[in-house]
């Protein structure tokens, strides 16, 4: 295999936004899974991905946010190629983490690497439009598009309904190629 299509995807953010559920998702070939949560501290495989007619070699890691386990998801940060950098649309604390935590623990250790945000659980914000109460904690598509402004790219997806996933992971390759063709990927609420 040709080493400049070999690349390494690290998958962060706060516990119980879904990064769990897209690397498995992504893992098993998109093939439905159970979404309950199975705390892992940290896992890694490798896949073959098509992207722009070109097969790409990922190799995926998954790490926690779990209490005193910063140093071992830190050490999964070296020669990454592109980071998915996740949260949950209706969890508004893992988005204010995105800056507060998230952004300055990657550029501090992997200040050159690129950044994919990844806006989890879109399912939740269709049930949150058909529903009459609107909740002060959800996240718009608005405010993850204007933090993504210091990242590379910006995608919302569902694990759920598997919306949006493979554009998740095309998009990580063409940022680690420098070469995105689509910075903002938005979903239809109608």
């Amino acid at each position: 295999m040709n080493r400049d299509r070999l690349l390494k995807v690290v998958v962060v953010g706060d516990n119980e936004v879904g990064k769990n559920c897209i690397f498995t998702k992504f893992k098993e070939s998109f093939r439905k899974i159970p979404l309950e949560h199975e705390p892992t501290l940290f896992d890694n495989f490798s896949k073959l991905i098509e992207v722009d007619g070109i097969i790409y070699h990922l190799s995926v890691s998954y790490t926690t946010n779990s209490t005193g386990c910063d140093e071992l998801r830190i050490l999964s940060y070296p020669n990454t190629d592109v980071f998915l950098l996740c949260y949950a649309i209706d969890n508004r604390q893992s988005f204010e983490n995105i800056s507060s935590k998230w952004i300055p623990e990657l550029k501090l250790h992997s200040p050159h690497t690129p950044i994919v945000l990844v806006g989890m659980r879109i399912t939740s914000k269709r049930a949150l439009f058909n529903s009459i109460i609107s909740l002060p904690f959800k996240v718009s598509y608005a405010e993850g598009a204007a933090i993504s402004k210091y990242m590379s790219a910006f995608v919302e997806c569902s694990v759920k309904t598997g919306e949006n996933l493979r554009a998740v992971f095309r998009e990580a390759v063409r940022v680690a190629l420098d070469k995105p063709k689509v910075t903002l990927i938005k979903c239809s609420l109608l």
